[in-house]
């Protein structure tokens, strides 16, 4: 038999090499096309935590979910929680795996350091949990993270941590995505002369750490750090006399921090407005009491106030600059006398906790208030919280889909 010639070899197998991507091509046809819309509709529908995992699975999911539409809608639609932390504590030093440590991140994102690093205990570590209400139930969850210090301000998912490593030290971190941030220290004050906020520019999109401090003479001064940048900037700070003393966190609602300058007997809360960095007095509907309180309601300022033992007034301000206050409701009951106003949920319902730090959840269009379930072994006495929302938020700046720094 005669030996086919070289060139009708090659010839064939040209010829199978094509066949074969012709049918590994018609296989992966097999697999329907979904259009860009459909495939960020589908991934806005997802919680954080798993949205987190799966915006890695391709280059378009990815580039997807790091534009700013998509994450200002999922910030939108994402449901409000209670974060907080609790001590690690002797017992249970042990550290589940995978734990993501806070100062271990930081060490291991800076410059490679000579000097020896100080050892810390595992039980001085504190745990960051979020409290979320299910169908009428508490909820715990974990980021599994663990810190040194503790949280000073909370805004769109982002957190600002204490850098126990460094005096006078800040993080800002995100604790569902893990970024996060080493801050140089600004003017250091005790911290119960000083308050923190952080806050999103409406015209640049910008995050803003912002910092109060008041000296002896009770002049309080203010600097801001643009996340993102290394410096700190002064800029001109409230009125002399505002400010009595820092004894309430800020609330961020349209656009602007506003704070409670003293407990009891305001008639007004400071604000300062982010775009134009100035402060103003913000005009409350009455006076205040010494339990009532500030809250962001639905991106809104909500003043509650006790106008009677057994009632509490809730009004609501739209516009931060030429809005009148409205009273949206009254919550009349005996139990409201030894209740205090956490955050509100977007069903409408506002979440607060009595004198044993059981949470009981009031409903604005049934008029109904119900405590809500614990889980197992959960024990109320969950500390400092602070209003928060899980996001993949990030103070990075995206240019096309792409982290332009």
């Amino acid at each position: 038999m005669m030996e086919k010639p070289k060139a009708d070899k090659k010839t064939e197998l040209i010829r199978l090499v094509a066949e074969r991507a012709l049918s590994k091509k018609q296989r992966f046809n097999l697999v329907p096309y979904f259009p860009k819309e459909i495939v960020s509709d589908i991934l806005l529908r997802l919680p954080p935590e798993t949205l987190q995992s799966l915006r890695f699975v391709c280059k378009a999911w990815h580039k997807i979910t790091l534009t700013h539409d998509f994450i200002d809608t999922h910030l939108r639609q994402t449901e409000p929680v209670l974060i907080f932390q609790t001590s690690v504590g002797k017992e249970s030093s042990q550290e589940k795996p995978n734990t993501f440590s806070v100062e271990a991140k930081l060490l291991q994102k800076g410059s490679l350091n000579i000097f020896p690093q100080p050892v810390v205990q595992p039980s001085s570590n504190f745990i960051l949990k979020f409290l979320a209400v299910k169908d009428g139930k508490i909820d715990v969850g974990e980021f599994n993270v663990t810190c040194l210090g503790k949280i000073r301000a909370t805004c769109n998912g982002l957190i600002l941590l204490d850098d126990k490593m460094k005096k006078g030290g800040l993080i800002v971190m995100n604790p569902v995505t893990k970024e996060l941030c080493g801050l140089p220290p600004g003017t250091i004050f005790p911290p119960h002369f000083e308050s923190y906020g952080l806050a999103n520019c409406r015209r640049t999109r910008e995050y803003k750490l912002v910092h109060l401090f008041q000296d002896e003479m009770r002049f309080v001064g203010c600097e801001i750090l643009t996340l993102g940048t290394r410096s700190w900037r002064a800029i001109d700070g409230p009125s002399m006399g505002l400010f009595q003393q820092f004894c309430f966190h800020p609330i961020f609602a349209l656009g602007a921090l506003h704070w409670i300058p003293r407990i009891g007997n305001n008639n007004y809360v400071v604000s300062l407005a982010m775009d134009e960095e100035k402060f103003h007095k913000t005009l409350l509907p009455t006076s205040d009491r010494p339990n009532d309180t500030i809250l962001e309601m639905g991106g809104l300022l909500s003043f509650l106030t006790r106008e009677k033992r057994n009632q509490i007034d809730v009004w609501v301000l739209k516009e931060l600059h030429g809005e009148d206050w409205t009273k949206r409701y009254s919550i009349t009951s005996g139990w409201v006398k030894r209740m205090v106003p956490l955050y509100a949920r977007f069903n409408g319902e506002i979440v607060f906790k009595d004198d044993k730090g059981f949470l009981y959840a009031y409903d604005i269009q049934l008029k109904f208030v119900k405590k809500i379930e614990m889980e197992k072994g959960f024990e109320p006495g969950y500390g400092l919280s602070f209003p928060h929302v899980n996001t993949i938020v990030s103070w990075r700046k995206v240019k096309n889909g792409e982290d332009v720094w």
